[in-house]
């Protein structure tokens, strides 16, 4: 219905990671919608969000959702993450303040970088799941 193209690059035989799937979908929903919505407010240009998985630091799964949206100044990219800030005309800004402390009490973090061609990428890094065996 936008036009919009999903590219996905998930990593390979990816471990687990512990957590509550609901509140874990949630995070990742809502960055997708973000994604969507920035990519609507741009206009014209390219219109793909990218989802990818990975694993980039000893113990840690990293998520990242990449869009071709409006893009965040470099001097904001903290601020995006606190309670009532939002660059949506009608957006309450809890949505990105919400997701960081789910993805903070799973023991992970949530960061933001700005995108090469334009947009922004949101990265989720969770801790992965540890295994106990009983016998």
């Amino acid at each position: 219905r936008k036009a919009i193209t999903v590219v996905c690059d998930y990593h390979p035989n990816l471990p687990p990671v512990s957590g509550d799937p609901v509140q874990l979908q949630e995070v990742l929903l809502s960055l997708l919608v973000n994604a969507s919505e920035a990519i609507s407010a741009a206009g014209d240009g390219p219109r793909d969000i990218t989802v990818g998985t990975a694993v980039r630091e000893p113990g840690l799964v990293e998520i990242a959702i990449g869009d071709t949206g409006i893009g965040v100044e470099e001097a904001e990219m903290e601020r995006i993450f606190e309670r009532f800030v939002s660059r949506k005309q009608d957006g309450l800004g809890m949505g990105l303040a919400t997701s960081r402390s789910v993805i903070q009490a799973h023991g992970g973090r949530i960061w933001a970088t700005r995108s090469p061609r334009r947009g922004l990428t949101v990265h989720v890094a969770l801790p992965i799941a540890h295994r106990t065996f009983v016998q």
